[in-house]
């Protein structure tokens, strides 16, 4: 069984509460577990949280939730402790719970290659990055793969570095640079072996934990994509998606 599991932590140091966050009269955490169920391949979406309020709130519009301890390190660390009580569970698909619009094709993009290849333990995806702003920005990781569409290395700096390149916009136009989307699908295995690793001293210093599997020779199947998400990791952010969804419902009731 392919399941999907939405980790949700209400202490997040940048957005209190950011699971209750309202977006257009709906908490964000539903809006993400909403869209995550219009992928076509996930045959279960759960929610695991850490508070009692957030509990309450999924609970009430209908999704399956597990409660999880505040302590744990992250979201990956969060899933892997779900899984544990979902035995039907073969491949686990990490969905970021501050991504209230993402998409259900970006999912099953990253579920086919595991499908398609039994070679392949772990995927994620990638977009092509088209501003200066997210090149520039620390909070977009960025990432360069191999041939065969295999993770080399992720990291908060712009990279590959293009060196004949005079400007930043030049940089993007020739380098294909690509950022990183932080939705993952593992092999249950996988998921649990990696989250029984100790953090690593390029992970430590990144602050990227994905580089704990490359550390360790685990590698990560790169599935380029062309849709977008809009992550929600401050109030600016916040802001930001309001809009987004008022535009969103105001072109769909002109149809």
């Amino acid at each position: 069984m392919i399941v999907g599991i939405i980790p949700a932590r209400f202490a997040s140091t940048r957005l209190m509460g950011k699971p209750l966050a309202d977006i257009g009269g709906k908490p964000m955490i539903q809006h993400t577990w909403e869209n995550a169920r219009k992928s076509k391949l996930l045959e279960k979406v759960v929610i695991a949280v850490d508070d009692e309020k957030v509990f309450e709130v999924v609970k009430d519009f209908g999704a399956e939730v597990y409660m999880t301890p505040k302590n744990i390190a992250s979201g990956s660390d969060r899933i892997a402790l779900v899984a544990k009580e979902l035995p039907e569970a073969d491949i686990v698909v990490n969905i970021q719970g501050d991504e209230p619009f993402i998409n259900g094709k970006m999912i099953d993009e990253a579920i086919e290659p595991l499908l398609f290849d039994k070679k392949v333990n772990v995927s994620t995806l990638v977009k092509r990055i088209t501003s200066v702003d997210e090149l520039k920005s620390p909070s977009v990781v960025k990432v360069v793969f191999d041939y065969n569409n295999y993770a080399l290395y992720f990291s908060r700096s712009p990279i590959p570095y293009v060196r004949d390149a005079k400007t930043n916009l030049e940089r993007i136009e020739t380098g294909e640079i690509y950022k990183h989307i932080g939705l993952y699908v593992f092999r249950k295995e996988t998921l649990m072996k990696f989250t029984s690793l100790k953090p690593t001293d390029l992970e430590k210093i990144e602050k990227l934990e994905q580089l704990r599997m490359l550390e360790h020779g685990i590698k990560i199947k790169i599935v380029v994509t062309e849709y977008d998400t809009l992550s929600v990791d401050t109030p600016k952010d916040l802001d930001i998606a309001r809009k987004f969804y008022e535009k969103y419902l105001k072109s769909n009731n002109k149809r």
